[in-house]
């Protein structure tokens, strides 16, 4: 069985938690991270020295890095639309993930820890609104693109939607105003009507 090392608040647990339940594949996730500690520990470096989570473990291999272990459920367990079978249409998947980690998760993270994991009177509100700003022009990016696509790709959904799919959750339930991105909110509650991730990317923000 496929083992999953991480918490279930993490959003990047939640990518591959999600994946794992959108390919039907059967899990045994321990809580690592957090509050749980345990992602310094010599055993858990040993397989993962980066210290991070998730790790994924599969009958002997040992993956970690969310993108990439998304990328490899798909390739390894998937078949198209989650892992296009065109290598163009694979190579705007890993575009579009790609953004997500290197644009997007960033001032996502800060907006995150600003507003759940800080206290009210402790928060950064110049902070807040900067972060709120570089996100909203990068959602913006995503709404055109989204103009006349149902998906990230097109009219399927695929690996390409994991990342950003579980960061727009975020987006829309934290609590400030936001602008109207009527594209980027219609892709977004269309991905809240699927029970994968339903259960393992809404889940309470904490």
């Amino acid at each position: 069985m496929i083992q999953v090392l991480g918490r279930p608040n993490s959003v990047n647990v939640q990518k591959v938690m999600w994946c794992l339940a959108e390919l039907d594949i059967e899990v045994e996730r321990k809580d690592i991270g957090g509050a749980f500690g345990g992602n310094d520990a010599p055993a858990y470096r040993a397989q993962n020295p980066n210290g991070k989570i998730p790790t994924l473990i599969d009958e002997g291999y040992v993956i970690w890095e969310s993108n990439a272990i998304v990328r490899y459920l798909c390739d390894q367990y998937g078949t198209a639309p989650w892992f296009p079978a065109d290598a163009r249409q694979r190579g705007h998947a890993s575009q579009w993930m790609d953004w997500y980690q290197t644009a997007l998760h960033l001032p996502m993270t800060t907006l995150f820890w600003q507003l759940i994991r800080t206290d009210a009177a402790e928060r950064d509100q110049t902070a807040i609104n900067a972060a709120i700003a570089e996100c909203t022009g990068f959602w913006a990016m995503l709404d055109k693109h989204l103009e006349e696509r149902s998906f990230i790709l097109g009219d399927h959904i695929s690996m390409a939607d994991i990342p950003l799919g579980c960061a727009a959750y975020r987006w829309h339930r934290m609590e400030f105003d936001r602008p109207a991105l009527p594209n980027l909110r219609r892709w977004w509650e269309v991905l809240a009507k699927r029970s994968a991730y339903q259960k393992h990317v809404m889940l309470p923000l904490t």
